[in-house]
């Protein structure tokens, strides 16, 4: 069912992005699944997050296809690769028009902004009028958001999912440890092609910190050996864990996006986040993993109380901020049977 390699468009308008610089070629990919309706409004649109792709089939198993949340049978899903990446969209790794080189460490600052805003191009070039969902956990989540402010009478139902309206000091401080073992590894620093390896392995486990919980590692890490000294099971684990990242992601795409984490703020330049949240105008379902460090749900709380007739629901999961991507029956269960609603406010 799934595609094995993404739609690859490519634009020649300049992007003015957020921190006044401008890109003025790139390209964007995308994976669809089931088909367009004739009126154009059955689509879902899948915000993804920090390092995943558009192939949401691949990252969310059980969630697209027949009879699924994403029932293709139904309705029209679409997933683009994010401004930044390393899966096809232009990032660090592409070419700069103006060196012939790739960017690296030149790569722009980009915000969430920078991101919906390749997402509208794209919107647009494929024809579509209206999104009946759009959805996504954590920085996903963050796209949904500010793309409903944005474009309030787009959207017929969001559901960010584990996500924020405004970074949290604590996530600021997660991304920025990582981006410290980056930059402590030579190769990432002198900007060599290939270079960031060892620190991306840093990074990953340390996120990993932040995506589960002490009671996760207590349960599948523990060691039932009481007496060993050294080769613990949570080490290989880490080790693992760092080394699977390394092979399919890149550092420079790395260090680009938690920056984008970092200043996720739907208040900045609309008065606060209470006032741009109040802008949206989709029925909103937020929802937060009751494990969540990195996310707790008081930040899907918050976004629930400031949307008008939005409803919060809270998934009760062990397996702390990743829950997002794991608890798909529950995650289902919650927006399944309100997007399936015959009768809907336009």
């Amino acid at each position: 069912m799934t595609q094995l390699e993404p739609h690859i468009f490519e634009f020649t308008t300049p992007l003015k992005l957020e921190c006044g610089r401008e890109i003025n070629r790139y390209q964007v990919a995308f994976h669809t699944f089931g088909r367009l309706n004739e009126t154009l409004d059955n689509v879902i649109w899948v915000g993804h997050a920090l390092t995943a792709n558009s192939d949401v089939y691949d990252w969310w198993p059980g969630m697209v296809g027949p009879g699924l949340l994403m029932d293709t049978d139904k309705y029209f899903i679409i997933c683009a690769n994010i401004l930044g990446s390393c899966y096809g969209t232009t990032g660090p790794l592409s070419k700069d028009p103006m060196t012939g080189k790739p960017y690296l460490l030149d790569f722009p600052l980009i915000t969430v902004r920078d991101i919906v805003k390749i997402h509208q191009v794209l919107k647009k070039f494929l024809g579509i009028k209206k999104i009946h969902l759009g959805i996504g956990g954590s920085l996903g989540g963050q796209q949904v958001l500010e793309w409903a402010i944005q474009e309030p009478d787009l959207f017929r139902y969001i559901a960010p999912v584990a996500t924020n309206a405004r970074a949290s000091a604590w996530g600021i401080a997660f991304d920025e440890a990582q981006r410290m073992a980056l930059a402590a590894d030579e190769s990432f620093a002198r900007g060599d092609l290939d270079g960031g390896s060892a620190g991306i392995r840093a990074a990953r486990a340390m996120a990993l910190l932040s995506y589960r919980n002490r009671n996760t590692y207590e349960k599948t890490q523990n060691d039932p050996d009481q007496d060993k000294l050294d080769g613990f099971k949570a080490c290989s684990y880490q080790q693992y864990q760092g080394e699977k990242l390394d092979r399919r992601f890149n550092a420079y795409s790395y260090h680009t996006l938690t920056k984008s984490l970092d200043s996720q703020n739907v208040g900045r330049g609309r008065g606060g986040v209470s006032q741009a949240l109040s802008a949206i105008k989709a029925h909103t379902i937020a929802v937060g993993i009751s494990s969540d460090l990195l996310f707790p749900p008081e930040e899907q709380k918050l976004i629930a109380e400031n949307i008008h007739g939005a409803e919060y629901h809270e998934i009760d999961s062990f397996y702390g901020h990743d829950g997002f991507l794991i608890e798909v029956e529950a995650l289902t269960a919650i927006i399944k049977p309100i997007i399936n609603q015959e009768r809907y406010e336009n």
